[in-house]
């Protein structure tokens, strides 16, 4: 047979299969109604199992394929039931109870003293504040938990160094509200005291990482600090020490800048983001957080994911976290842009939430570029 002629069967043969598909998505209507009747859950896991099995064992050698398509016929039929039962009545009452942000509040608790990078993004989010700063970001939780702080702002990722893997950790302990996120260009500077000869570096752990090239190459020895901003001050007190840290902390500690722009990439840049207890809901929000594990499944994270494609949404950050005191069970936590306002993407989310164990909706914010 010629390419064309083969296409012109497999023409033939998707003409048969979308009727089908169809017929199958109309049994799924019935089965909601026959559901809602009843009090039942959407989700039988022990059915679909056994369906999934079957199918695979009958395939041959198709049966891996056999049961990814299965499973996605599952999920689209799963989320069409969803959404003509109204699941997830509680997030759908959260998202109902947000309020507007703030126009301005003074109690925001940010990561190192004047002259951080995270004071910069905290200057930038709320430029009418004064941040309090802290000295880890687990302190940043602590405080916004007793009340101290309003807002948290404290950064998650960089184009360089990759994720904060503890803040991450913390956003899944406490599941408080993402209500913000910047992205800044970060540009560090290699400073020493007056007259100082470095052999070794302070700096932050990430932006040790965001300059590791550097560093090698004038054979320094890199050592952890706990802020940008203390490295300089430290550096500043000994002979032999620079510190790797923005201009404004540099001149701060009073140290002489010997390089700048020393991050191994010119376009280096950190994304920071607001933590709060209280959920809010910006007219113009633009990106959407949230958390949650699965079962232990063949195909289960496909299955999440070919969600969000079906409803057209577009995701930008997926990381993954084990859960404390289990054994290899981990946490997702998913970035995508959107807004809970379309009735699409509220479904999609109220689906989930019925469906995932240790769901967390984390916000529907704006991301400043």
């Amino acid at each position: 047979m010629t390419l064309e002629e083969i296409r012109r069967k497999i023409d033939a043969i998707d003409s048969q299969l979308l009727p089908l598909f169809q017929a199958r998505m109309d049994c799924a209507k019935e089965v909601a109604a026959v559901k809602k009747e009843a009090g039942l859950p959407v989700l039988n896991a022990e059915r679909e199992k056994a369906i999934l099995d079957r199918v695979e064992a009958s395939a041959g050698e198709y049966g891996g394929a056999a049961r990814v398509l299965y499973s996605t016929l599952m999920e689209v039929s799963r989320a069409l039931q969803h959404s003509l039962l109204d699941s997830g009545a509680e997030l759908r009452a959260l998202v109902a109870s947000a309020a507007l942000p703030p126009e301005k509040t003074e109690r925001i608790a940010t990561f190192g003293r004047p002259g951080s990078f995270s004071h910069t993004a905290a200057r930038t989010l709320f430029p009418e504040s004064t941040p309090v700063t802290y000295n880890s970001f687990a302190e940043i939780f602590r405080a916004v938990e007793a009340g101290d702080a309003e807002f948290g702002v404290m950064p998650v990722e960089n184009s360089s160094a990759g994720s904060v893997g503890e803040v991450y950790d913390l956003i899944l302990r406490f599941r408080y509200y993402i209500v913000g996120a910047v992205t800044l260009g970060v540009h560090h500077c290699l400073a020493a005291a007056p007259g100082a000869k470095p052999v070794r570096v302070y700096s932050h752990p990430q932006a040790l990482a965001q300059c590791s090239q550097r560093i090698a190459a004038l054979s320094l020895a890199p050592v952890p600090c706990e802020t940008t901003a203390e490295a300089a001050f430290k550096a500043a007190k000994e002979p032999d020490a620079a510190a790797i840290c923005s201009e404004e902390a540099a001149e701060s500690a009073g140290l002489t800048i010997l390089e700048r722009g020393v991050q191994n990439t010119e376009n280096n840049c950190t994304r920071f983001i607001v933590i709060s207890r209280t959920l809010y809901l910006p007219e113009d929000a633009n990106k959407i957080s949230l958390c949650f594990s699965l079962p232990h499944q063949t195909g289960s994270l496909h299955g999440v994911l070919s969600r969000f494609a079906q409803a057209g949404l577009n995701l930008t950050k997926i990381e993954s976290r084990p859960i404390l005191g289990r054994r290899f069970e981990y946490d997702f936590y998913l970035d995508f842009t959107g807004s809970v306002r379309d009735e699409k993407t509220l479904a999609l989310l109220a689906s989930l939430s019925a469906e995932l164990p240790r769901f967390s909706f984390l916000g529907n914010y704006t991301e400043r570029e």
